[in-house]
Parts: C-alpha cells; structure tokens; sequence
C-alpha cells in the first residue's frame, strides 16, 4: 500500500485537532509539538486540508484551526483524500499498464484491494478514534510531555469515557 508520510501526517494531525479543538482553536505550533511534525510540513497539508473544507482556521490572537464539521462526521478516507494521497496498491497507479503496457495477471487482485482499503477508512470516523481508550492514552502522554503541568490540560478523558466503551 502507498499510504505515505503526507497521509499518515494528515490524520494524526486531525485526530490531535480533533482531540484539543474543545478547548478552542488549535495552533500549527501545538500539533507540531505534540506530534513531533514539522511546522511548515503542517501548513502545506491543513492549507489542502482548509481547501476540502475539513478544517476551518480562525485568525487573530489565540487563533488556529477547528474541524468544520463534528469529529463524528470527518473520515480517515476524506483527510487521505484532501491531501491527495493515493491508497492504491497496484503496482502501475491503476492505469492498467503494469506489464508491459497491459494488465498483469494480479492487477484486479491489487485494484480491489486498495478499494477495500478506501472502504474500511471510510467508516472510520475521527469521533470513532477518538473514543478508542489507546488513543487517549497516547494523547494524554503527548499532553503531560509537553506542558509539566498538564493535569489541567489533559484533554477531557472523563468526557470521552462516557461515549466509548473500555
């Protein structure tokens, strides 16, 4: 599968959005410090991301971005999308050309599969990911790293507890 750095960049940045956008616009600069992504890397992609209309950025002093709709509405699939990141396994990109200028043998083996692939992250929500207990977990440990005194800033584990299941 080619999901590359731009795609696997892509939804952690969401997620982290999606995450500590409840308390406010979220900066560049804080997903860049807590996911350990490089601050101009994470311009390029929410400027495509802000084209889709997955993101909205608010300006001004405590700016930054917000998911335009609720995380339970914004799929891994769309965010891969916006980014234009290919989820294809075939060998040719889907062209049909891979051995010598026809299709190989295996090639709606490989073409059915990367449909399967865009289907699975098509039902998988930010909302679902963010009441996986792991992800929590994580994302209170990137919370307690970056800030000391994170016990105030630790994203609400209480309120997602509620929703999710253990």
């Amino acid at each position: 599968m080619k999901l590359t750095t731009k795609g696997r960049y892509a939804v952690t940045a969401m997620l982290d959005l999606a995450l500590h956008g409840d308390q406010g616009p979220v900066s560049l600069a804080d997903i860049s410090a807590r996911q350990e992504i490089s601050l101009s890397y994470l311009e390029q992609l929410f400027s495509r991301l802000r084209r889709q209309k997955l993101v909205e950025s608010i300006r001004g002093p405590g700016g930054g971005y917000r998911l335009s709709r609720g995380a339970d509405d914004v799929y891994v699939a769309e965010v891969v999308d916006a980014v234009s990141e290919s989820l294809d396994t075939t060998r040719c990109g889907n062209k049909g050309d891979c051995q010598n200028g026809e299709k190989c043998l295996t090639h709606h083996l490989w073409s059915d599969l990367s449909d399967q692939i865009h289907q699975f992250l098509s039902e998988i929500s930010l909302g679902d990911l963010m009441r996986k207990r792991e992800i929590r977990s994580v994302a209170d440990r990137q919370n307690r790293r970056q800030s000391p005194d994170a016990d105030s800033e630790t994203i609400n584990t209480e309120r997602l507890s509620d929703q999710a299941p253990a």
